[in-house]
């Protein structure tokens, strides 16, 4: 059986150049260590293989019972240069939210 993320966390999105930053929350603080566990760089890097071109970045926060991933070259060059609709990748937490556990 399969489920998406969206059923058990929630994420946020932010930029800073062209590097894109997302942070993964469960809703509930028990299932933290099953993110840790399935949710992976490279888990991450292969959902996102057509978006992100550079290093992913993985940030295990316990104490806030969050992870956070620094995405690099993921913006299409960043707010000022990218022809994207969405040139600070407030959508890709959304996309993120779709991968399956």
């Amino acid at each position: 059986m399969t489920r998406k993320l969206a059923e058990i966390a929630h994420s946020r999105a932010g930029d800073k150049g062209n590097t894109l930053i997302l942070s993964l929350i469960p809703y509930d603080p028990l299932d933290f260590d099953l993110l840790v566990k399935k949710i992976t760089v490279e888990k991450v890097k292969n959902h996102f293989k057509d978006q992100i071109s550079g290093e992913v970045i993985r940030y295990v926060l316990p104490e806030l019972k969050a992870i956070q991933f620094t995405c690099l070259n993921a913006l299409s060059g960043g707010v000022n240069t990218s022809l994207a609709l969405d040139t600070h990748g407030k959508s890709l937490s959304y996309a993120l939210l779709e991968m399956e556990l």
